[in-house]
């Protein structure tokens, strides 16, 4: 890893990581067809599925039968939308934006000038990215996220595209569940591995472009 960095959280491990990757692509899943897509054992699969409901980042539910049978138990990507938004997650933007208001007043700062919301987003975003091993540093204009070295830099070179995709979906539904102006665009490409850069993007922004 990049200066000894260590990969934490939910994408401490690339079976991990594949399986994020096939619940953000297609949700809801089945321990059936992860089992299948990825080869690996419904054992390990449930294990590594667990760490990610625990993290906030997949949410479980009941499959809802009108036949006989046993109902299958549901895996989908937590995205903070209505009906995809995870308590644990809800649990960590909360704690985030009361731990970044106690910073600000300790240290007489401001918070970002997009406003309190995105304020408080930005909070929730630095938190989960430095639970995941990385060390962000956010621009002054709140838009941009460097996150160099990155702790993924030895991972390899065919890996990287997923973990890239997997890990601004998460860094999308962080944003997302704190809800504000915010959102992350995506993660931009670099002449060297270890360097790695996060666009983010406001709705006004993304209006103006539209128009």
């Amino acid at each position: 890893m990049a200066n000894g960095a260590p990969v934490c959280g939910p994408i401490s491990s690339y079976s991990r990581v594949r399986i994020l990757h096939l619940v953000q692509s297609r949700s809801p899943r089945t321990i059936g067809e992860l089992t299948e897509a990825t080869g690996l054992h419904a054992n390990t699969i449930r294990e590594h599925l667990q760490r990610l409901i625990e993290g906030g980042y997949v949410i479980q539910s009941t499959e809802r039968r009108t036949t006989r049978g046993r109902p299958r138990t549901l895996y989908s990507a937590a995205t903070g939308a209505p009906d995809a938004s995870s308590p644990v997650a809800r649990r960590k933007v909360s704690a985030a934006a009361e731990r970044g208001d106690l910073m600000r007043r300790l240290l007489r700062t401001e918070g970002s000038e997009l406003g309190r919301e995105a304020t408080y987003q930005l909070d929730a975003l630095v938190e989960h990215l430095e639970e995941s091993g990385f060390e962000p540093v956010v621009a002054d204009d709140g838009l941009r996220v460097e996150l160099t070295p990155c702790p993924h830099a030895a991972a390899r070179p065919e890996h990287r595209p997923v973990l890239c995709q997997v890990h601004l979906g998460l860094m999308q539904g962080v944003l997302a569940e704190a809800g504000g102006p915010l959102s992350a665009e995506c993660v931009r490409a670099a002449d060297r591995p270890e360097e790695c850069t996060v666009q983010l993007t406001t709705e006004l922004l993304t209006a103006a472009a539209r128009g």
